[in-house]
C-alpha cells in the first residue's frame, strides 16, 4: 500500500511557534523533488514536543496542503491510548491516508499490552495504520510474532516502520505476515537491504534535505535497477551518518538552517549542535555537494 520514499518531515518553528507558511513551503518542496509521501508529527517532526493542538493543526496543514498528489500518513501514536485514539481519529476525519503508531514510550509495556493497545486504536479507526517500531527511543520492542497477530487480527493495520536496525527481525516479520503487509525501513541507512529482503520503501530522515536522490534510489530497485540503486545508497551513506552525528532530529535540522531551507530552531530538551559536530555536519554537506 506505501512504497518509495516517504519523509519524516520536520516541523519547522520561528519564534517559539510552528512555522505555517514554510511547513507548506516544505511539503512543496517534498512532492516537487518526487518523494512518495509525507509523514508529519512523527519523531522527525518532534511531535514529543507539540502541543495537541499545535499537533492537529500541523496535520491538517499538511493534508490541505498534499491535496491528495501522495499519501499521508499522520504520525498519532501516544503512550496513552485514548490519546492516540483521538489523535488518530481527527487525522482520519481530516482525511489523512493513514496513521503511524508508536510503540507506547516509558510505559514498557508486555506483548500483551502492545497488541490490545494497537488493536485498540485500529478498532477505533478505518484509516489504514502503520505501525512503528523504535524500542531505541521507545524502550519496548514490537515483537514479529505480536505484529504478525496484529496483521492477522485487525484488517486496517497494513505495514510497519522497522527502526530496530535488526534485518533478522524484519525478515522474521517478512516472513510470518501477510504477503501484502508493508515492511517500510525506518533507517535511511538500511532501506536497500531492508529493500533487498521484501521491503516497500522508506521514512526518511535524509530525504528532508536529499529528496530527489533518496526517491530514485527506491525507484531504481523497484525497476530492477540494482546497480544504479546501490550506487545511489552507497552516495548517500555519508550524508545519513553525518543526520546522526547527533540525536534527531537535531543534525537535519541544522543541515536544513546551513542550507536555507527552514529556521534551524529546535524545541528543548533539544538544543543547537555543539559545535565540533556542527563543523562535520558542513563537511558532509559540502562533500555531497548541497553546501559551497
Amino acid at each position: 500500500m506505501f512504497e518509495g520514499s516517504l519523509v519524516a518531515l520536520v516541523t519547522p518553528f520561528k519564534n517559539g511557534k510552528v512555522d505555517e507558511k514554510k511547513l507548506k513551503e516544505l511539503i512543496e518542496f517534498q512532492i516537487k523533488n518526487g518523494t512518495s509521501g509525507i509523514v508529519p508529527c512523527g519523531t522527525t517532526g518532534e511531535s514529543a514536543t507539540l502541543s495537541t493542538a499545535e499537533h492537529e493543526r500541523v496535520i491538517e496543514i499538511t493534508i490541505e496542503k498534499v491535496n491528495k498528489r501522495v499519501p499521508v500518513i499522520a504520525g498519532t501514536g501516544s503512550n496513552s491510548t485514548e490519546e492516540a485514539i483521538n489523535l488518530t481519529k481527527h487525522a482520519a476525519a481530516s482525511g489523512a491516508s493513514a496513521s503511524l503508531q508508536v510503540s507506547p514510550y516509558y510505559n514498557r509495556p508486555t506483548q500483551k499490552g502492545l497488541y490490545e493497545h494497537f488493536k485498540a486504536i485500529a478498532d477505533a479507526v478505518n484509516i489504514p495504520i502503520v505501525l512503528y517500531n523504535i524500542a531505541g527511543r521507545t524502550g519496548v520492542n514490537i515483537e514479529p510474532e505480536t505484529i504478525a497477530k496484529l496483521a492477522k487480527d485487525c484488517k486496517n493495520i497494513v505495514g510497519v516502520k522497522e527502526a530496530s536496525g535488526n534485518l533478522e527481525q524484519m525478515s522474521r516479520i517478512k516472513f510470518l505476515c501477510p504477503e501484502n503487509f508493508d515492511l517500510i525501513s525506518g533507517d535511511d541507512g538500511l532501506t536497500l537491504p531492508v529493500l533487498a529482503i521484501g521491503g516497500t520503501g522508506i521514512i526518511s530522515v535524509v530525504a528532508n534535505i536529499a529528496p530527489k536522490d533518496v526517491a530514485n534510489m527506491v525507484k531504481e530497485y523497484r525497476k530492477g535497477n540494482v546497480d544504479k540503486a546501490r550506487s545511489l545508497h552507497y552516495k548517500l551513506f555519508p550524508l545519513v551518518k553525518a543526520m546522526f552525528i547527533e540525536t534527531n532530529p537535531i543534525p537535519v535540522k541544522t543541515a536544513m538552517g546551513m542550507l536555507g531551507i527552514c529556521e534551524p530552531d529546535l524545541r528543548l530538551p533539544m538544543t543547537a549542535m555543539l559545535p565540533e559536530n556542527a563543523d562535520k555536519l558542513r563537511k558532509a554537506l559540502k562533500e555531497y555537494g548541497l553546501l559551497k
